[in-house]
């Protein structure tokens, strides 16, 4: 067991050691040419100085000001709510009038998590989620791993499986050279293929480790310290989930309340107006300056404090109680906003060592004299890979499409399929790489370690990946 507990690296240590291993690459790397201050691209790299290493996770806080932020206070509302035991009590009459049955939410939840991926890239969105099912899932007799996959396999699948979704699909055919010709209803008939095949393999995935769970609670993948703080965090008393549980009116309101922030928060995030719906902008605008569906982490912060306010003075909660309580919440919350700053650091890196640059150029020469069938697979690893340092989708397709998108068009192989392959890699590595600070916030949320996430995903991971590239070679041979 002490073996064991000495081999787990915290998710600081995995995201500082790759970021050393990025700059060490990039000195073992060609130099990159320059013509004035431009770079050639494809020509090389820039050697990474001591400076840039050491500077790259304290720029990682710039890059990700606006999450830190949204994060902070979103720790401060459900702390605010906890303080009410409106959303234990309700947990505790959920599971009751489930009966046993409590399995029907893993599929159910995954679903509509993986509407908001397909629809608008619903991912670091869905932090504040994994606090709340860890504490329905521990009641339920699971754990915290299972709270984990249903949010972020189910979310994950959707944006794996883009359809409409504008910071992924939308930003890769925006990025083609203009006049390449897209047909946007392939696009989502892809999309949707690898969608719900993704979305399928993971509800069987969770729902099989979650009844092992239930039926013997030694099968659990978590660590004897994890389970410990899972217990410290989210359990509760033995038989305590038996006693009657009743909500009161006040209690009740603050449910309202604290579904109508997620739900309001949601509708601010997608982009109304790419689809031709002008409804939702007439409202919030003059809240938050932005009109619903032009929201980000911002508007959506300053939202979650609104309310968080509005829930407290229906509680009679005392403005000093109120602070608090909210201060105390926001306090819990730093650590996980360190782990998402820290893990922005390696992009930082990228960009500075201009090593992203330097893969894809590289990479497009390979696999420019390959035949279709092996293009696809290919590209998809190439995206993987990529993926690992760049999770941004909108980052990475904007990379990556303008070079890989009309060397498609050359070879007379599908952009559509082109473009849906490099959606899906991108997807498929934010399932599980510890770059992506959705992860790793929610996970530090949920208590488990990116390690124990690692090795239970891994399967998981593996088995959409291959599925992935098979439906994405028959797509690419069939559309050539």
């Amino acid at each position: 067991m002490n073996k064991k507990k000495k081999g787990f690296l915290t998710s600081f240590s995995i995201i500082l050691i790759l970021i050393f291993v990025l700059g060490i690459i990039s000195h073992l790397l060609p130099k990159a040419e320059f013509v004035g201050e431009e770079i050639v691209n494809g020509s090389g790299v820039v050697g990474a100085s001591l400076s840039d290493i050491l500077m790259s996770p304290i720029l990682g806080f710039e890059n990700a000001i606006d999450v830190g932020i949204f994060v902070l206070i979103l720790g401060g509302f459900l702390a605010v709510v906890a303080r009410t035991k409106a959303l234990e009590t309700g947990i505790q009459v959920l599971v009751r009038k489930l009966k046993g049955h409590e399995l029907v939410l893993i599929p159910i939840l995954m679903f509509i998590f993986s509407l908001g991926g397909t629809t608008y890239g619903m991912l670091e969105e869905t932090v504040g989620f994994y606090a709340l099912l860890s504490a329905t899932m521990v009641m339920a007799g699971m754990d915290t791993v299972v709270a984990s996959a249903i949010v972020l396999l189910g979310a994950g699948s959707g944006v794996l499986g883009s359809t409409i979704n504008p910071f992924a699909v939308g930003a890769a055919v925006s990025a083609l050279p203009e006049g390449t010709v897209v047909n946007q209803g392939l696009i989502i008939g892809i999309g949707v293929a690898l969608w719900l095949t993704t979305l399928l393999i993971s509800i069987i995935f969770v729902m099989l480790y979650a009844k092992r769970v239930i039926k013997k609670k030694g099968s659990t993948i978590l660590s004897l310290r994890e389970q410990k703080n899972m217990e410290k965090e989210y359990g509760v008393k033995e038989g305590e989930v038996k006693k009657e549980a009743h909500l009161d009116f006040h209690q009740k309101v603050t449910l309202c309340l604290f579904a109508l922030t997620f739900v309001v928060m949601i509708i601010g995030f997608i982009p109304w107006e790419d689809f031709g719906i002008t409804f939702f902008s007439q409202f919030t605008g003059w809240l938050t300056g932005s009109p619903l569906g032009s929201w980000y982490f911002f508007e959506s912060a300053l939202w979650f404090l609104i309310m968080a306010i509005l829930i407290g003075a229906i509680n009679h909660t005392g403005e000093k109680s109120f602070v608090d309580t909210f201060v105390d919440g926001a306090d819990d919350m730093v650590g996980v906003i360190l782990i998402i700053a820290i893990a922005r650091g390696a992009s930082v890196l990228m960009q500075v060592t201009h090593l992203d640059n330097y893969i894809i150029y590289n990479a497009a020469e390979l696999l420019r004299n390959v035949p279709a069938f092996v293009f696809t697979p290919l590209n998809y690893i190439l995206h993987v890979v990529l993926s690992i340092l760049v999770p941004s989708s909108s980052g990475l397709v904007t990379l990556s499409a303008p070079i890989i998108g009309p060397l498609a068009t050359q070879l007379n192989y599908s952009v559509e399929t082109t473009v849906m392959t490099m959606v899906a890699a991108n997807g498929l590595v934010n399932l599980i790489t510890p770059t992506c600070g959705a992860i790793m916030g929610g996970l530090a949320l949920a208590k488990v370690e990116y390690s124990t996430w690692f090795k239970w995903a891994f399967k998981v991971v593996l088995t959409i990946a291959i599925v992935n590239i098979i439906i994405l070679t028959l797509f690419s041979v069939i559309l050539v």
